[in-house]
């Protein structure tokens, strides 16, 4: 019996020194490992009146930063109409810090989405509007919070009905997503996320951020249909172009720079002042 216990404290004491010694190979610079997330389960069912209400004070236009990205390769690239609203002067910095000025905004008048029309656009995304949405699904959000390149991984949770208050009034039906995991020394608010896209686990786009409740860790996007609708609207070609690439928690991180150093997500710069 004693023999027994001298292998089994071995083989445990073998364990733990393994474990120690192979945390300490994981990139400094990746994302932390998320906390386990729930299995994908039913689907998320249709917006009702009883979703939830989340109540977000809207500002006065004012001087800031969000995100964007690729729609097409004619120029169109999609973010938050919070983002661009009451902005004098709109441009994106793409690759290298390369600012290019918007050409045109439009603005959609039921909800918070915008266009924002430059040039020319690289690499436009590929969109996943029609699938089925299930809750637990991953979500992987990328941008520039904080005026920084970063990222966000959630899972879906629910549908919400967002209402704006103060500055600008409305309400839309959103999804939202509850925060897993985030870059690695990104702490408070995602301010600057908005207008970046939310790719599905094959790197399609299915939502765009709109908001976020850091203290309750969840985010908010544009549903699909509202996506989807908004295009349209605006004769917007979407179908035709974009790739992807799968994204998992192990490697969003790298995915995310990977969008950023394409140019197929940006920084949107708003000037309001003269």
């Amino acid at each position: 019996m004693r023999s027994l216990d001298l292998v089994a404290y071995i083989m445990a004491l073998g364990m733990f020194v393994l474990v120690v010694f192979s945390a300490g190979t994981r990139d400094a610079d990746a994302p932390p490992p998320p906390p386990k997330a729930h299995e994908v389960g039913r689907e998320l069912a249709p917006p009702s009146q009883f979703d939830e209400q989340v109540l977000i004070q809207t500002q006065r236009p004012q001087d800031g930063v969000g995100t964007a990205f690729a729609v097409n390769e004619d120029g169109y690239w999609l973010t938050a109409k919070h983002v661009v609203e009451g902005c004098r002067d709109v441009g994106l910095f793409a690759r290298s810090g390369v600012y290019i000025p918007a050409k045109d905004i439009r603005i959609d008048a039921s909800s918070d989405l915008a266009l924002i029309k430059t040039s020319a656009a690289r690499n436009p995304v590929r969109f996943s509007l029609d699938s089925v949405l299930r809750v637990g699904a991953k979500g992987f959000h990328v941008g520039f919070p904080q005026g920084d390149p970063g990222e966000v991984v959630t899972q879906l949770h629910s549908r919400s009905s967002l209402v704006s208050g103060g500055g600008r009034h409305g309400r839309e039906p959103v999804l939202t997503w509850a925060e897993l995991g985030r870059t690695r020394g990104l702490d408070g608010s995602l301010g600057g996320l908005s207008g970046g896209p939310v790719y599905d686990s094959k790197g399609a786009v299915r939502g765009v951020v709109l908001a976020e409740s850091t203290r309750r860790g969840r985010v908010y996007s544009a549903a699909p249909n509202a996506i989807k609708a908004f295009l349209i609207s605006q004769g917007i070609q979407y179908t035709s172009g974009g790739t992807s690439r799968p994204v998992v928690i192990e490697n969003y991180g790298d995915e995310a720079d990977r969008a950023r150093r394409l140019g197929q997500v940006v920084k949107v710069a708003c000037r309001v002042k003269p």
